[in-house]
């Protein structure tokens, strides 16, 4: 019992339950559609990912092909899908954590945080 003799109102809360989690799968939405891009090599190498962390596109400049040395572009191809991925992971924090944190805390289930 809440000192007073007032109990929560079960509607109220359930209601704001149901908003927060509107919320959250229209901000999840519109990170699936949000492109974020990341570079390596001073951009001879540019990923793009969704904010959701899904890949979509990679542009490699053709001064980073050496046939002779493929390991260094497979790096820089590494570092900018990586470079990619910590934006999207700081934008899903940006956009979701306030809300992941109003559905009672400790992160979402496949989210970063």
């Amino acid at each position: 019992m809440i000192p007073g003799g007032g109990q929560p109102d079960m509607q109220q809360l359930l209601q704001q339950a149901q908003k927060m989690q509107q919320d959250l799968a229209a901000a999840q939405e519109e990170l699936a559609e949000t492109p974020v891009e990341g570079s390596a090599g001073g951009g001879l190498v540019k990923a793009t990912v969704t904010g959701a962390g899904e890949l979509k596109g990679l542009v490699i400049d053709p001064k980073a092909v050496d046939p002779e040395d493929t390991e260094t572009l497979a790096d820089l191809v590494l570092a900018a899908v990586r470079d990619a991925n910590a934006s999207a992971q700081a934008l899903q924090q940006e956009k979701l954590g306030p809300l992941a944190q109003g559905l009672g805390g400790g992160g979402m289930p496949g989210l970063p945080f």
